[in-house]
């Protein structure tokens, strides 16, 4: 699998890509957002992760909601790309916003390290028009904003490493209504306290 592969396939295995959802950060400006077409689904692959349940390691709807809106789990992935990890969308009430969260473990920290950094001068596949640029996450966190690559959500991207797990978030909704890079960046460190508490050898 190529590097940008990953990330690529964990949109596929959440957000769909081509017609996704949205997610949070600043208040939704306009009632007219199209609600997701998507119905609720569930998909299981034969685990490849060993001893670590790397779904129990994943946020919960609780902890990426707010007093702006209440997530609900939309779909989950087991092993997304046949690597060992889970996956986990979150969608609002309203449909407007979507957050997927996607851990990927490889054989060792440098290994997740350097599939990040390889993977970074393609975000633009994911992430258009955005530069990544640093943030306090884990270990090498990165964060782009921009558009989805067909131009009809604002997309933010939040790329780290904790040991040797690699961590994709998006976070997607109408344009104009871009998540917040504090809300993006709180959430983006539950989930690294998440992994660090919980996945042997994460450090």
């Amino acid at each position: 699998m190529s590097v940008i592969a990953l990330v690529v396939v964990t949109c596929s295995a959440t957000l769909g890509c081509e017609a996704p959802p949205a997610p949070p950060g600043a208040r939704q400006s306009s009632s007219t957002v199209p609600p997701l077409t998507a119905a609720p689904t569930t998909e299981r692959t034969t685990s490849g992760s060993g001893d670590v349940d790397y779904s129990r390691l994943l946020l919960t709807a609780s902890d990426v909601s707010d007093s702006e809106d209440i997530f609900a789990v939309r779909s989950t992935t087991r092993d997304p790309g046949g690597l060992p990890g889970a996956s986990v969308l979150f969608v609002n009430a309203e449909d407007t916003r979507a957050i997927s969260d996607t851990i990927v473990s490889y054989p060792d920290a440098p290994t997740a390290t350097s599939t990040l950094r390889k993977a970074l001068p393609e975000v633009g596949r994911v992430v258009a028009g955005g530069v990544p640029g640093a943030a306090p996450v884990g270990t090498d966190g990165t964060i782009v904003v921009g558009m989805s690559p067909d131009g009809t959500k604002a997309a933010t991207l939040l790329l780290f490493t904790r040991g040797p797990a690699l961590v994709r978030m998006q976070f997607e909704s109408a344009p104009g209504d871009v998540a917040t890079a504090e809300y993006v960046i709180s959430v983006g460190k539950m989930q690294d306290i998440a992994l660090r508490t919980g996945m042997p050898h994460a450090e």
